[in-house]
């Protein structure tokens, strides 16, 4: 079981920034990926970047330049840097635990352990 907390939504401008927290609690896997989705009303829940255990990232194609994902080991913590925000980026934010797997394709189903989401809403 792996607990996840995450922080830092809130509500900015188009072209604005915002930095999203995710506290996870203890855990020692060999392998896994901590990533972040997203899901607005009415859509699927959408991969939005992952890190796996050796510091390799991924980024769905719409994020990459924009997105920044880190973890800090030290602290349990995952973020997310979004920078250059548009409108379509308003969602609601999860981060989620992958053991034992890669974060190859960001897909949600295979994500065990989730957070209780943190809202992003970007105005025009």
């Amino acid at each position: 079981q792996v607990d996840l907390v995450e922080s830092g939504g809130g509500s900015v401008q188009a072209d604005g920034s915002l930095r999203l927290s995710c506290r996870t609690s203890e855990y020692t896997y060999s392998k896994y990926c901590l990533g972040w989705f997203r899901q607005t009303p009415g859509k699927g829940r959408e991969g939005v970047a992952g890190i796996e255990r050796d510091g390799s990232t991924s980024y769905a194609d719409s994020m990459k330049g924009r997105f920044t994902i880190w973890k800090d080991n030290a602290k349990n913590t995952l973020y997310l840097q979004m920078n250059n925000l548009k409108p379509e980026d308003s969602a609601t934010y999860y981060c989620a635990f992958r053991p034992f797997g890669s974060c190859y394709g960001l897909r949600w189903e295979f994500f065990d352990f989730w957070g209780q989401g943190t809202q992003v809403t970007v105005s025009s």
